[in-house]
């Protein structure tokens, strides 16, 4: 089964790696495979300064979900605002809500309960997926928080529903837990450079999630990679590339012998970060997994 076709039949996608390794524009460039598939995606992003509208030529999310195109939204999701949701979901009387939400203790409880934020943005893909939101989707593309923080937030809701037991909120952690843990219908995508220190944070990476989620990603994707050097001598205009291309291959090699996944490899392109890089990023990507 070609892996593009695999990845359609999840519900959530996450995309994580090193930070500045180009996993937003990883996770954006699947969304729209996916969607063109003929599935419906949600992309979501959690990082607070929102980017991923620059590269699909919307406007900024705001918390909002954003028609991109045929099959496709994006929406920029905030732990606390999700958080208050659920608290305005489970009390439905305004007032008491309110005071429930400006609370110093609801307060501290939601910054500082281990992996609650985490298992919020995981609950909220879910949900949405069963359709218990406004927008349903298929599928959720996840771009996710860098390396070893996405581990943690793929672990949360487990250790959450450990540490609460029963209730309401344990019940709703587990549930998350049974999603993460699921190959059937969550995979994790990983995403380096073919430089030292991305490939051996990658490394590092699977060994995390084989510990907490127990099991590898599904696929690494090699992004910006310098053209082959076509040989002969270097001259000064190109003996930049002829050296960066070296310390790719060098790379490329340790990297095969650390991860004997499913593999892409994405060229470094001569484009401004937008919808034409998108676009172009899209077109590899989809020959790569096909």
């Amino acid at each position: 089964m070609p892996l593009l076709t695999a990845l359609a039949k999840r519900q959530l996608v996450v995309v994580t790696g090193k930070g500045g390794v180009g996993k937003s524009t990883l996770a954006a460039a699947l969304a729209r495979l996916l969607a063109e598939g003929g599935r419906r995606v949600l992309l979501l992003e959690i990082d607070p300064r929102e980017s991923l509208h620059q590269l699909l030529g919307t406007e900024p999310s705001a918390g909002a979900i954003i028609k991109v195109g045929p099959g496709l939204a994006m929406q920029n999701l905030q732990p606390r605002a999700v958080i208050e949701s659920l608290v305005r979901e489970k009390v439905p009387i305004g007032i008491v809500a309110r005071k429930i939400v400006a609370s110093p203790v609801f307060q501290h409880f939601a910054d500082g309960a281990p992996g609650f934020k985490e298992m919020a943005i995981l609950g909220y893909a879910l949900r949405t997926v069963k359709g218990e939101y406004h927008h349903k989707a298929d599928v959720v593309v996840l771009d996710a928080p860098a390396t070893g923080h996405s581990a943690s937030m793929l672990a949360a809701p487990l250790l959450l529903a450990d540490l609460v037991g029963g209730g309401q909120l344990g019940d709703m952690a587990r549930t998350v837990a049974e999603l993460v843990a699921d190959a059937e219908r969550c995979s994790v995508v990983l995403a380096t450079l073919a430089e030292e220190m991305p490939v051996q944070e990658l490394a590092e990476l699977v060994a995390l999630l084989k510990d907490r989620i127990g099991r590898p990603p599904e696929l690494v994707v090699a992004n910006g990679l310098y053209p082959e050097w076509p040989g002969g001598a270097a001259d000064p205009r190109t003996a930049l590339w002829k050296d960066r291309r070296a310390v790719n291959d060098r790379e490329l090699a340790r990297l095969g012998k650390l991860w004997k996944g499913p593999r892409a490899e994405i060229p470094l392109l001569p484009l401004d970060r937008g919808p034409e890089l998108l676009a172009a990023i899209e077109v590899r990507l989809a020959k790569e997994l096909a």
